[in-house]
């Protein structure tokens, strides 16, 4: 299965060019699914037809779906929820809003990666089209792999040893002074079972020949800056992007005076996103006089997008996780485009290396090579930053 994930600022107009890309993989002969991850949903707006949580057909080879969190949860972490509300009634609140209480935040961001998952196990379509939340909310999504493995190593699997153990002890005691029962098995089993699930996830999102992400942006100056940000951190997470996609750029058969000032900043902004994002390709896509809604709208911006090419080729494939032996030495260079080195923290406990850029932060567990080395030194250049090992004694 080939996974293409769009995603960038909110309002760039992901959607549409989700929904393009998968118009023109059905025209292909690719059984193709194309699933709205976002909260805020709007593809079923954009092929202005009804679609719900199950795939539903739009036309031939072309499926599309929108995420129902709750569902997911409810088939997920029914057993967790339940349980979770019997603690909650138990200390005075009333059932709704127990039932709501029990469910956490951000599970909703969690359950849209279990259903790629599940997509991407069944293999029913041949290509998954991700119309992913804006930019901030997917970045989460991405590192909830590994942030659920750092939790899991550490605290979930002492906790549920220690826990099994005790439970036949402390149970017949315990019910009837706090007024509800110490988890069954099942609802331990739940979050290590899901963990595994996001694991096997982030090794589908890693590999380049497999998921590439596709940033779409505006030629404005606040997007393009998120739209740099988001390429630097989709590296730090080891996710690989192959194409960036500059929408609603103002024709130049618009010669109404009033738009041109605008027209001369995009122009400026245009250079920045090819110079910026070199050598990620990247594609032009004018701002039409109509809405991209509608079949009919969304095969013009198909053919405007993708002629006769096939979006499902790798565009371009990027390294952005190294390792580089010099003698004795190794270097782990990471690629972090248009990051100043002075908003990069480092920090290392064995055999993990923590790299945190602004809100954003990796726990990379390192290869066997690195893990017994300690840092001896790093530096920001040609994009990609340069982190030297070497033991103790050298």
């Amino acid at each position: 299965m080939r996974v293409l994930l769009m995603t960038g600022k909110g309002g760039v107009g992901k959607t549409s060019v989700a929904a393009a890309t998968g118009l023109r993989c059905a025209e292909l002969g690719y059984k193709t699914l194309v699933l709205s991850t976002d909260p805020a949903h709007s593809l079923a707006d954009s092929f202005d037809q009804e679609l719900e949580h199950t795939p539903r057909q739009v036309r031939p080879n072309l499926w599309g779906a929108e995420l129902d969190a709750l569902m997911e949860l409810e088939g997920n972490w029914g057993s967790v929820k339940r349980y979770i509300t019997e603690v909650l009634q138990a200390r005075g609140l009333e059932g709704v809003e127990a039932e709501e209480l029990a469910i956490l935040p951000g599970m909703d961001e969690i359950f849209s990666l279990v259903r790629m998952k599940r997509h991407y196990d069944e293999g029913e379509f041949e290509v998954l089209i991700i119309d992913s939340a804006p930019t901030g909310t997917a970045l989460r999504l991405l590192s909830l792999p590994e942030v659920a493995g750092w939790y899991m190593r550490r605290l979930y699997k002492p906790f549920q040893a220690v826990s099994a153990a005790l439970r036949p002890i402390v149970e017949p005691l315990f019910r009837p002074v706090a007024g509800f029962s110490l988890p069954t098995q099942e609802v331990m089993d739940a979050p290590y079972e899901f963990y595994h699930q996001l694991e096997d996830l982030e090794k589908v999102l890693t590999d380049t020949a497999t998921t590439s992400v596709r940033l779409v942006t505006n030629p404005e100056k606040m997007v393009i800056k998120e739209s740099l940000r988001a390429h630097a951190y989709l590296s730090l997470y080891n996710v690989g992007t192959d194409l960036v996609i500059a929408n609603r750029i103002i024709p130049e058969s618009v010669q109404d005076p009033f738009f041109q000032r605008w027209k001369d900043q995009q122009q400026q902004y245009r250079h920045e996103i090819h110079e910026n994002f070199r050598p990620l390709p990247v594609k032009e896509v004018p701002l039409f006089s109509e809405e991209m809604c509608g079949l009919e709208a969304l095969a013009r911006l198909k053919d405007t997008l993708y002629d006769q090419e096939d979006p499902t080729q790798v565009y371009y494939k990027e390294t952005t996780i190294r390792v580089i032996q010099d003698e004795d030495t190794y270097s782990l260079e990471i690629y972090l485009p248009g990051i100043p080195k002075d908003r990069v923290e480092l920090s290392k406990a064995s055999d993990e290396l923590n790299i945190r850029i602004g809100n954003h932060r990796r726990n990379l567990v390192l290869p066997q090579a690195l893990a017994a080395l300690q840092p001896a030194g790093a530096k920001l250049e040609d994009d990609y930053l340069k982190i030297r090992f070497a033991s103790s004694r050298a």
